[in-house]
């Protein structure tokens, strides 16, 4: 499994911006100070007031909130190009905004990205498989 955890200012703001998103929120795993919200059953958002996320930190660093250069980019990846306007009209309306405006990036591959309240960068991708339909992730069951 994968944990992304992020800082953030205002938790209200973070848990209103993922829920919109259309992630799942798993309460077992949220309080006052953080949010687990699921993406997939393997990847998970672990959205966390500041205060509690730099009891995680060490030597004096500083969460950036998305200032400066970009340590990570995260992807997610969309069914359809659809999905990809949907999910950044989404952020747009849900106290994010639109870091890079959805467009063709190269035939086959629809892409965008978007900031969450604090500034972190989700990237939204579409693939057009080789044959024409909607790109598979390999798996070892399909031998790929």
């Amino acid at each position: 499994m994968i944990f992304v955890n992020l800082p953030t200012q205002d938790l209200s703001a973070s848990d209103r911006f993922y829920s919109a998103m259309g992630f799942e929120r798993n309460s077992a795993f949220s309080d006052e100070n953080a949010t687990a919200w699921m993406i997939t059953p393997d990847i998970w958002v672990m959205s966390l007031a500041d205060g509690f996320y730099k009891t995680f930190l060490r030597n004096d660093d500083a969460p950036g909130y998305g200032q400066g250069v970009r340590e990570t980019l995260t992807c997610i990846s969309c069914d359809s190009s659809a999905e990809v306007d949907d999910l950044a009209r989404r952020a747009a309306d849900t106290g994010g905004a639109v870091y890079r405006a959805p467009e063709e990036v190269m035939p086959g591959m629809y892409a965008g990205a978007v900031t969450d309240p604090d500034g972190h960068v989700w990237e939204l991708v579409w693939m057009q498989s080789p044959g024409g339909g909607d790109a598979q992730v390999p798996t070892e069951e399909s031998g790929e």
